[in-house]
């Protein structure tokens, strides 16, 4: 496996400064539509161009879109409809956009249902690091650590770990899974709606684009149930606390213009900041006060060989685990050089495999409470270690662009 990865985003950086583009106005507005008509079940929203529509919600909880929102979506080559019926399925390389303001998203009720979640596959599947992607080394790469036996998270997952969840998405290679954090919101203190994850989750890297119908699962198989006890399991049992979908991302302008499928390129910016909102409703709650917690994010953390120990999280789906079961590894983190202009990356020994790509790092932050450091991006093909990238200015300008992007609303 490349690193334990998988895909969506929508970048900051250049982009995100530059102000809003047609297509992104009108993407803007459809979310915000979706988020009104959730929120109050129907009301009046502004368009871009000064023009007033209202959304409406039936008794299913679908969002209708007015008809003169569909058709200024249409003037720039996106037809909702066409896209919820399966439009969303061609991958040509036209229509695979990299732009983040060509990034699309909308909800497709019941489209990961329980046979869907559980049929996702390891993105990092047949992929991984080995000894020839580390020879950019800075000359500050630790020995390799000792591996570390993943733990089992004891049932109920909310009660140990309610921050941890799963996130699902499409790819060109089929429907795949990913490992993610319900994370604080500076802008809604205590009403956050944001998920950390890695980039590679979100994104393709330079050698693709956006990947689709990105949704966020928290506590996923709360109750610990094996692979044959979900087989007729309900929705409701593999997602107590809802399907939450992203209506934005954002990844770094690293991992879009230098992230690669195999070795450890663009590992060092490997992260993204997901905004969520729930497939049918949620009379009002955010996504912290339905599952109850979230991790502050530390940009400050200690340097790498002052931490006393991080802890991962994620849902492992490569061989021996099947992805259903939530696990847990300790370690001393140590150094992880891949490139000598990017910043040098934690290491820890830990058997989880694919599919846990994307789950939080924990350790005591600086203010002396545990707090997100980090997330995994890479391991080796082999397994006995994962890396994760060192947060700073990058990942906390990630963060603030997407909590200032839903500050008002």
């Amino acid at each position: 496996m490349r690193s334990i990865r998988p895909p969506f985003a929508a970048r900051r950086g250049r982009s995100a400064r530059r102000g809003t583009s047609p297509v992104l106005a009108a993407v803007g507005l459809t979310a915000a539509l979706a988020l009104t008509a959730t929120a109050c079940g129907s009301g009046d929203t502004t368009a871009s161009d000064g023009s007033s529509a209202s959304a409406s919600q039936n008794g299913d909880d679908k969002i209708k879109i007015p008809d003169n929102i569909k058709d200024k979506l249409k003037e720039h080559g996106i037809d909702i409809d066409n896209w919820k019926n399966g439009a969303w399925k061609d991958w040509s390389k036209d229509d695979w956009l990299r732009e983040a303001n060509d990034f699309i998203n909308p909800i497709i009720k019941g489209l990961w249902d329980p046979d869907r979640m559980r049929d996702a596959d390891d993105p990092d599947k047949n992929k991984g690091v080995d000894e020839n992607d580390l020879a950019g080394d800075q000359g500050v790469t630790d020995p390799t650590p000792a591996p570390v036996t993943a733990k089992a998270v004891n049932a109920a997952y909310h009660d140990n770990a309610a921050e941890a969840g799963k996130v699902f998405f499409d790819s060109p290679e089929g429907t795949m899974v990913c490992s993610a954090t319900v994370v604080e919101d500076p802008a809604h203190p205590g009403k956050s709606n944001l998920v950390w994850t890695a980039g590679h989750c979100v994104h393709a890297g330079k050698k693709g684009g956006w990947y689709r119908n990105i949704a966020f699962v928290p506590s996923y198989n709360n109750d610990a149930r094996t692979a044959a006890q979900l087989t007729n399991a309900t929705r409701e049992e593999v997602a107590p606390y809802g399907v939450w979908w992203s209506d934005w991302t954002q990844t770094s302008d690293q991992w879009i213009e230098q992230g690669g499928s195999t070795g450890g390129e663009g590992a060092s910016y490997d992260f993204a900041v997901l905004h969520v909102t729930p497939e049918k409703g949620s009379n009002g709650k955010s996504l912290e006060e339905t599952v109850g917690s979230a991790l502050p994010v530390d940009f400050n953390a200690p340097a790498v060989q002052e931490v006393a120990s991080i802890t991962a999280t994620g849902y492992p789906a490569a061989a021996p685990f099947d992805g259903e079961t939530l696990y847990q590894c300790t370690d001393a983190p140590g150094r992880l050089s891949i490139a000598e202009a990017d910043p040098t990356m934690y290491r820890i020994g830990c058997t989880m495999t694919g599919g846990s790509s994307g789950g939080g790092w924990v350790a005591t932050g600086s203010d002396g409470r545990p707090a997100l450091v980090s997330n995994t991006s890479i391991g080796p093909v082999s397994a006995g270690w994962l890396a994760g990238p060192h947060l700073g200015d990058v990942a906390e300008g990630v963060y603030d662009s997407v909590s200032e992007k839903f500050a008002g609303q």
